[in-house]
């Protein structure tokens, strides 16, 4: 009797044995349909078995193999394996929804994909746009010395330096070897721009673009294109990393350090990290290219497992890094948010026909709306968050779960009318700059102004045309656009970050600010960036006005190391959710004890969150921590074992392995 493990998508940490007919011809890394249960499902062939544990007249056999896309191969399957194993998750799961959504079911492939004919070889031929600088060039040659092997290259580049142009030598080294270039970007806001870049420099070459926001079909029709190997570029956001490419030459992560790539969902894997391990798996090099690096991969570069490579100035003849500096509000005072020094260097910029960015990392109108009287504050019911006033549509919604309410006319508690609106988000700073800058030209742009993809697109090109004399934004601003007329940035609010519980909360800040200071001076005329703060010695502030990011980093590893915090310990965490904290809490602790901790491997006891309830669930969490990675994976193994056979009704947990984020 022929056998076949299947991996299906169920919430089941195991494979499934299945007969597979003599006329059948089956291989794993096969798409099949199988019978589960009173339903047929597609799963994917992993392994023949020997034997199995069902009995014969138990076993259920393969009703058809799927041929409309190419077989998986071992290598990819291998891939699979590794993420399943480590993230701590199903490989059925996993598997699987590494795959499109039509690909996972029994749906057939749309007409206009099926009748595609095979595309006829990609060309090789490479526009290059610019002479590389003697540091670009050094990059190049370091990193081209490398291809055809595993090696892990950093490229800190300073904002402006060019780093896409030394992605670009190297990708067209590899399409002419007859490889495939993985490149990869945090945010899909940022594919238009970057693909529109890649057509141009590679003009013959068939590219495809990979990201969630795509419909069913160009997903599925992209995906079948790296999967065959007709894509000599496969550019996307991190779920590209899981696509399918027999002859990956190169990996390229463009800001590695942003952590948009960490899925926060089912399989919540590192998008960069699984770029490394794709690469490693693959025999090619991979190239982690950031302004501001991670922590974790700026250790990597000073312990020797990464080779750093340095490019410290700006591309373009005569640019040169902004001046930054900061501006102490506790001298000046605000008006309206503003201080007065802020104010006059945007009319300064408005008088000379340049365009200023005024950054704050909130959106909405105001964070808080409040009575006075009593002290109300407008509340989301289902988490332990504030309601945050969105004034456009007079609405209040909440950050968190996407609740909503209109705008009381009066207190709930006290009946007083007269309410207010606490602090600042994009749409009061938009507000106040309309009434100071009136003659201005005022574009707002963060996720509720982008909603739909191609009005953010548009206004994006408006912005590059010198439309938009004053911009204000959130982090969509802050990296990989180049803004030709932009020579100032305001920073507001940046003192919030500081005196976070978050032991990443400064690395991040630095990294935003770096970023977005450095969408100023990119081309000939010099560029500015004034940071309001409150406390203007803070040493994270020093570091960003020298532009030290070695310094920053430095500093941030010896805190880091003293306190026993990534990347000198790693970490996981149990997470637990239930209509009931203590339920989340008494699972959390059961878990603990079940499962005996190593003496390399702290356990901690069991909190609740930060944002204690969300979307109406009460939640908890279980830190463990070790300094070796071995023993906590060991140890994440045995409770994933014990998590899948325990059964909890009403209530969800979650492991996740290199978490980033404790609220």
């Amino acid at each position: 009797m022929n056998l076949m493990r299947v991996a299906l998508d169920v919430p089941l940490a195991t494979l499934f044995d299945y007969e597979v007919p003599d006329l059948l011809e089956l291989q794993p890394g096969d798409r099949v349909v199988v019978p589960f249960g009173a339903r047929t499902r597609v799963g994917i062939a992993i392994e023949t078995a020997q034997h199995s544990e069902v009995s014969p007249e138990k076993l259920k056999p393969v009703a058809r193999v799927l041929r409309d896309a190419p077989r998986l191969s071992r290598q990819w399957l291998e891939f699979m394996r590794f993420l399943a194993a480590y993230y701590q998750r199903p490989l059925g799961e996993t598997v699987v929804h590494a795959l499109p959504p039509r690909l996972r079911s029994l749906r057939p492939l749309p007409k206009a994909i099926r009748q595609c004919a095979p595309l006829p070889p990609s060309g090789t031929r490479f526009v290059a746009r610019h002479t590389l600088t003697p540091a670009q060039t050094e990059a190049v040659s370091r990193m081209r010395a490398a291809l055809g092997r595993f090696q892990v290259f950093l490229l800190h580049g300073v904002t402006g330096s060019g780093k896409t142009e030394v992605y670009f030598r190297l990708i067209a080294e590899m399409l002419a070897r007859g490889a495939q270039a993985l490149v990869l970007v945090p945010e899909i806001g940022l594919t238009p721009q970057l693909e529109s870049r890649v057509r141009e420099a590679f003009p013959q070459t068939h590219v495809a673009v990979l990201h969630s926001a795509l419909e069913d079909v160009p997903r599925t029709a992209a995906w079948l294109s790296a999967a065959r190997g007709d894509a000599g570029i496969v550019l996307g956001t991190r779920l590209a990393v899981l696509a399918p490419l027999p002859r990956l030459g190169l990996v390229v992560v463009d800001e590695e350090h942003d952590g948009s790539f960490k899925q926060q969902e089912g399989l919540r894997y590192s998008g960069r990290d699984a770029a490394v391990a794709r690469a490693k798996l693959d025999g090619c090099p991979v190239v982690l290219g950031t302004a501001t690096p991670s922590l974790e991969s700026w250790q990597n570069g000073l312990a020797g497992r990464y080779e750093t490579l340095s490019i410290p100035e700006r591309a373009v003849p005569g640019a040169r890094l902004p001046q930054v500096r900061t501006v102490d509000l506790r001298v000046e005072g605000e008006q309206h948010g503003f201080a007065p020094s802020a104010i006059a260097a945007i009319g300064q910029r408005l008088a000379r026909a340049e365009q200023s960015l005024v950054f704050i990392n909130r959106r909405g109108y105001a964070p808080v709306l409040a009575c006075d009287a009593c002290g109300w504050a407008a509340g989301c019911e289902r988490c332990s968050t504030r309601l945050v006033l969105h004034a456009a549509d007079r609405r209040l919604r909440c950050h968190h779960c996407g609740a909503e309410a209109p705008i009381p006319r009066a207190c709930p508690t006290c009946g007083n009318l007269d309410l207010h609106a606490l602090g600042r988000g994009t749409q009061r700073v938009e507000e106040t700059l309309g009434t100071l800058f009136p003659q201005a030209r005022v574009l707002r742009i963060d996720s509720d102004s982008a909603r739909r993809r191609h009005e953010h697109a548009r206004r994006l090109e408006g912005i590059h045309r010198g439309e938009g004399d004053i911009l204000v934004g959130t982090q969509l601003l802050a990296k990989g656009h180049d803004f030709p007329a932009l020579t100032l940035v305001c920073v507001l609010n940046a003192d919030s970050a500081l005196f976070s519980t978050d032991y990443r909360a400064a690395e991040r800040l630095f990294a935003t600010l770096s970023q977005v200071a450095g969408r100023a001076g990119r081309r000939e005329t010099p560029g500015e960036v004034l940071v309001q703060t409150r406390f203007p010695q803070h040493p994270l502030f020093a570091a960003l006005v020298r532009h030290d990011y070695a310094g920053f980093a430095a500093a941030q590893l010896a805190e880091r190391e003293a306190a026993g915090f990534p990347p000198f310990m790693f970490e996981a965490a149990l997470r637990a959710e239930a209509r009931k904290l203590d339920a989340a809490l008494e699972f959390l602790r059961q878990a603990a004890r079940a499962v005996a901790a190593r003496e390399d491997v702290i356990v901690y006891d069991p909190v609740p969150h930060v944002i204690t309830r969300r979307a109406g669930a009460e939640r908890a969490q279980l830190l463990m921590q070790s300094a070796s990675r071995p023993a906590l994976q060991e140890h994440l193994r045995a409770l994933s074992e014990h998590l899948y056979a325990v059964h909890a009704p009403g209530l969800h947990w979650h492991l996740d392995v290199d978490p980033i984020e404790f609220d």
